[in-house]
């Protein structure tokens, strides 16, 4: 079954050898996004919590170019470099999701690229 590449300029482009998401029959699966302005492809500036709505931002962005909202998430990774941040990752979910909540895994991590504090990737099911 062939692949079908999923990309967006409302999110930031590819800083490796990846594609933003790739769809396989009804799944779709989304690179790790970190706090990136697409415009700038700078982090955003301020604290975790600003980190992290970026990141539901740039994933947000992905799945509409999936045709997609966020209720077809069934599984969501979260990489912190602080777990003490992991309730804002809570309080951001309760904003943007309603039940029933994706599958979700959270991991402590001692780096993320460029910096950030937060990577989150997914899989979404529009069968």
């Amino acid at each position: 079954m062939p692949f079908r590449v999923i990309e967006t300029d409302a999110a930031p482009r590819a800083i490796g050898t990846y594609s933003q998401a790739l769809r396989s029959g009804s799944l779709v699966f989304l690179s790790g996004q970190i706090p990136l302005d697409p415009a700038t492809m700078t982090i955003v500036p301020g604290d975790a919590r600003a980190q992290i709505a970026r990141v539901f931002d740039n994933l947000e962005a992905v799945v509409r170019a999936a045709g997609a909202e966020l209720r077809h998430v069934v599984k969501l990774s979260v990489f912190l470099t602080d777990l003490g941040h992991f309730p804002l990752v809570n309080e951001a979910m309760a904003e943007r999701f309603k039940p029933p909540y994706p599958a979700r895994s959270a991991i402590g991590v001692a780096a993320l690229p460029r910096d950030a504090l937060v990577e989150m990737d997914a899989i979404l099911d529009l069968g």
